[in-house]
């Protein structure tokens, strides 16, 4: 990271001296400028690609990515300000030959659409960007959908134009989770864990572009004064997405520590099981009061990670077989209204192996604590 920020800082240090004032500096006409999509990657930053803009003018010698979508890793208390949701993320400005060259060495396709705009409105975008580039605006508190590297774009893009002229364009009537599921595959816990800390907020209807590639699609299908917005998509680097293979992140290992719960039918397994699910249901309750994302709060979940699955073990220990009974019977209440309520998720699939190993557990729990009536002869 420290690398990256002093090439940023030498480039805009360049640009400043160069123009005088960097928001000043008139482009020519023959400046070109682009929304930038590269492809999707296997670290958990780079799954749903990026969005960036490309001004070259070759009068000028300039040929620059501005790029919404960094963190400094540097930040104090970098772990608990990403989870709270008040992280940091920040403009920055690279020449576009490094930019290309860091895709290149990922093996991530890049995607060029030039936007076809007035000199004006390229003058005026670009003077934009520096103003943000070089105040402190170019901080912002990143949020999952509402405002990340793609959005920003979104919002700058129709500052310049003076209108809501870029707006999403498909999938507009399928939540965001249905939108976001297909982006883990070959993460299998990765799409697992994301599916059961998300709340309702990722249930809405997908209106806004939040992800790279719907932005992409959204631009080829855009007009402004009559005319197409973009030209047509330039691939300036193409490789296939490797699938990572992994012996244990995928379904298998799941469905098998899932099985062994079921098969193995024994006191101490069930409890160990129990308790896991109790503890990741009061991780979701404070995560989600702690935390600004709001992707994260309401989260129905916890009807099947409860936390009061910490009572029903407690109340087992103590041998109080009357009221473990009667949570293992409530808990078994709570698990079918979640299966009805979860049918029509697009996560339904992914919890259901849960939903069915919770359901012999608590019935075993139920039958072993039930008071049995005694047969008088």
């Amino acid at each position: 990271m420290k690398k990256v920020i002093f090439k940023i800082t030498l480039f805009t240090l360049l640009l400043s001296f160069t123009s005088g004032f960097s928001q000043n500096l008139p482009l020519s006409k023959e400046a070109k400028i682009s929304v930038i999509t590269c492809g999707l990657g296997n670290e958990s930053y780079s799954f749903f690609g990026h969005t960036a803009i490309r001004v070259t003018d070759p009068l000028n010698t300039i040929d620059v990515v501005y790029n919404y979508g960094n963190f400094d890793f540097r930040t104090p208390n970098f772990v608990a300000k990403f989870a709270k949701g008040d992280l940091q993320y920040f403009v920055s400005a690279r020449p576009f030959p490094e930019f290309l060259s860091d895709y290149t060495s990922e093996r991530r396709s890049v995607y060029e659409q030039e936007l076809l705009l007035s000199p004006e409105l390229k003058q005026t975008l670009f003077d934009k960007l520096n103003a943000t580039l070089f105040s402190e605006d170019r901080y912002y508190t990143y949020k999952f959908i509402d405002k990340n590297c793609t959005s920003m774009v979104v919002d700058i893009i129709n500052a310049t134009l003076g209108q809501n002229v870029l707006v999403k364009k498909g999938d507009t009537d399928i939540t965001y989770r249905s939108i976001l599921y297909p982006y883990f595959d070959g993460h299998f816990y990765e799409k697992l864990g994301t599916s059961i800390i998300f709340g309702t907020k990722v249930d809405q209807l997908g209106t806004k572009i939040f992800l790279p590639f719907e932005l992409k699609n959204s631009l080829e299908k855009t007009t402004f004064q009559n005319q197409p917005l973009v030209s047509k998509s330039k691939t300036l680097l193409s490789f296939e997405k490797e699938t990572p293979s992994s012996w244990w992140n995928n379904v298998y290992t799941y469905l098998f520590i899932l099985a062994f719960v079921v098969i193995a039918h024994n006191k101490v397994v069930d409890k160990i099981y129990l308790l896991i699910l109790s503890l990741t249901g009061i991780f979701f309750i404070v995560v989600g009061f702690y935390s600004l994302h709001l992707e994260l709060a309401m989260n129905y979940n916890t009807l099947l990670f409860s936390p009061l699955l910490l009572i029903l073990l407690f109340l087992s220990l103590a041998k109080n077989k009357r009221w473990t009974y009667r949570f293992s019977v409530l808990h078994l209440i709570f698990l079918i209204v979640y299966a009805i309520f979860m049918i029509n998720k697009a996560h339904f699939l992914i919890v259901l192996p849960l939903i069915i190993t919770s359901g012999f557990v608590l019935v075993r729990v139920a039958i072993r604590n039930k008071k049995r009536i005694p047969i008088i002869i």
